[in-house]
């Protein structure tokens, strides 16, 4: 499955897309993880052959987060261990009243240094917080991930593919190379710890976008009162 999260990564990042919604199969469950019937595989690797599998593993996490266009999870029940990496790897978490998170891998004798884990649940709801997740390995149930930052919103199970659907709508209204140009902001920004760059990649974008065809639609479309039609260009 790591492996076709690579594939279905590369397959999508050149294909036009305007955003991709990630939700699970049937109503059981988001992502429950490894399976931990396997995963005694992992301690008959030998190291090299280990340090692939992972390699295999967060390629696939990292091909998703990094999709040049806009990931909303749509998360329902367990988002557990690399289904918690899994919904971190999205920009945008919406959650049924059902979701639950946990980052489990100090429970099966692993840390929370995983798929990417350590990073992005430190950046989304603290250092604190997540130290507290990753060291108990205890279950944040929706309230709680909505309270803390982990998700965005609670909606109902019913109509939540529907709201990610609405969401995804309303990202495909806007300018495809502002849209762009701010996911690559905000992501890129979240790696340096220079103000100075930060606002240095922030200008570039802004010149680039000026340079596009978009733009000037968008600004006559705002004067006029119309839907602005955008091309990509």
């Amino acid at each position: 499955m790591f492996t076709e999260y690579g594939l279905a990564a590369r397959a999508l990042r050149d294909s036009g897309a305007r955003a991709l919604i990630l939700t699970g199969t049937g109503e059981r469950a988001f992502c429950a993880g490894f399976d931990l019937d396997e995963i005694d595989v992992i301690t008959t690797m030998g190291v090299r052959e280990f340090l692939k599998f992972q390699e295999t593993a967060t390629g696939g996490i990292q091909g998703i987060r990094h999709l040049p266009f806009p990931v909303i999870a749509a998360i329902h029940g367990p988002a557990t261990g690399g289904g918690l990496a899994l919904s971190l790897a999205a920009d945008i978490r919406l959650a049924a009243p059902t979701a639950k998170f946990s980052a489990a891998f100090v429970k099966v004798g692993l840390s929370v240094g995983e798929l990417g884990t350590s990073y992005n649940l430190t950046r989304l709801v603290g250092p604190g917080r997540a130290a507290e997740i990753g060291f108990t390995g205890r279950i944040v149930k929706a309230e709680e991930a909505e309270r803390i930052g982990l998700v965005n919103r609670i909606v109902p199970t019913e109509e939540l593919f529907d709201a990610a659907l609405v969401m995804a709508q309303q990202i495909a209204e806007n300018s495809p190379g502002g849209v762009r140009m701010s996911k690559r902001a905000i992501q890129r920004n979240q790696e340096i710890t220079s103000y100075a760059a930060a606002l240095e990649l922030e200008n570039r974008g802004q010149a680039l976008m000026t340079r596009t065809e978009d733009m000037p639609e968008a600004l006559a479309a705002f004067k006029e009162k119309r839907a602005p039609q955008f091309t990509g260009r």
